[in-house]
């Protein structure tokens, strides 16, 4: 499932961003499954335990070959970026001289927007292919990982999962595909989805912040420019503001949390950060995470193949991610002209 979800997100993010797709006819099967290792490894090593960041005099053994992996993978993924760059530049090209226009996806605004600038640090083509990078790591894990660990949580818990697909019945029916206009409607699939980020949070410790000023947190001195990061995982699991925090119970967000948000302006629950350094994505992320969780629940059964619990084991890494695949049976279950 983790595969098929990713593929989505970064077709949407891909589509964006540099204007091709990432399965199809602009990726060979090859060149794509190229793309997501670099992707993989680069989410990876951005969150691995290096022991050189913690005892820095050891830097130099590089330790399990993180430093090295590192060069290789950042070297990779700007040769990427470096080839997809220069297709804009040429179709640019070759559109002007033939008198045509140019599509606009976020590259080429970037392209349009750093022409005339001077910048005396970097040179444009760094700048945008620095920010696509950005955009893209950040959209394309974090949203895939939120749904692998929503639908892991929804199979170990049948009970959450059969209230999701009555309130579909209810709301949108089998005679149609659920659309976007829907989710307004699906108050309980919006209150899972919540309990999943609580629970589930993509980037456990957020965005990194560096003090711009002395000030005193919890007690404690903090210098001005030191790196902070906000342990949004224990924060979201804090028994002294959740009640059995450990559990899944989507019904907290339609009672006693109900008027939590994620955006950001409750510090509960902000699993895409808060204040200057939000996630820009919230609403790609959840408009998705929404729009991909109803159209696979109304449109298919799911089930366990061994009948066992899913394992949540966790793994290392800038994204919380699933250490083990999930594997799922998906029958379809409407009339077959609507999967057309």
């Amino acid at each position: 499932m983790r595969r098929w979800i990713l593929d989505l997100t970064t077709n949407v993010i891909f589509m964006m961003i540099f204007g091709k797709r990432y399965s199809g006819d602009d990726l060979d099967k090859e060149e794509a499954r190229k793309c997501q290792m670099i992707f993989k490894k680069f989410i990876y090593l951005s969150g691995a335990n290096v022991m050189g960041d913690m005892i820095p005099w050891l830097g130099w053994l590089d330790i399990r070959g993180h430093k090295k992996s590192m060069k290789k993978t950042s070297k990779d993924y700007d040769n990427l970026l470096k080839q997809w760059l220069e297709e804009h530049h040429d179709r640019r090209m070759s559109n002007k001289a033939n008198g045509k226009g140019v599509e606009q996806d976020f590259m080429d605004v970037m392209i349009s927007m750093l022409k005339d600038t001077d910048i005396d640090v970097y040179d444009v083509d760094t700048i945008n292919k620095a920010t696509c990078s950005i955009l893209n790591i950040g959209g394309v894990d974090t949203t895939a990982t939120m749904l692998t660990w929503t639908i892991s949580l929804l199979m170990n818990h049948r009970r959450v999962l059969m209230k999701v697909e009555e309130e579909l019945d209810i709301h949108v029916g089998k005679g149609r595909i659920v659309e976007e206009s829907d989710i307004p409607n699906l108050v309980y699939l919006q209150a899972v989805m919540k309990e999943s980020l609580r629970l589930y949070p993509p980037a456990p410790l957020g965005g990194p912040r560096e003090v711009t000023q002395d000030c005193v947190v919890g007690g404690y001195h903090v210098a001005a420019g030191t790196k902070l990061f906000f342990n949004i995982w224990k924060l979201q699991r804090d028994p002294k503001i959740w009640s059995e925090p450990l559990e899944f119970r989507p019904e907290r967000f339609m009672t006693t949390h109900k008027n939590l948000d994620v955006r950001g302006q409750n510090f509960e629950l902000i699993p895409f950060g808060s204040g200057r350094r939000v996630c820009p994505g919230i609403n790609l992320s959840m408009q998705m995470g929404h729009l991909v969780l109803a159209s696979l629940l109304q449109s298919f059964q799911l089930s366990n193949p061994n009948h066992e619990p899913i394992d949540m084991t966790m793994i290392e890494g800038l994204t919380i991610s699933k250490a083990t695949p999930l594997q799922i049976i998906i029958t379809p279950k409407l009339s077959n002209n609507l999967y057309m």
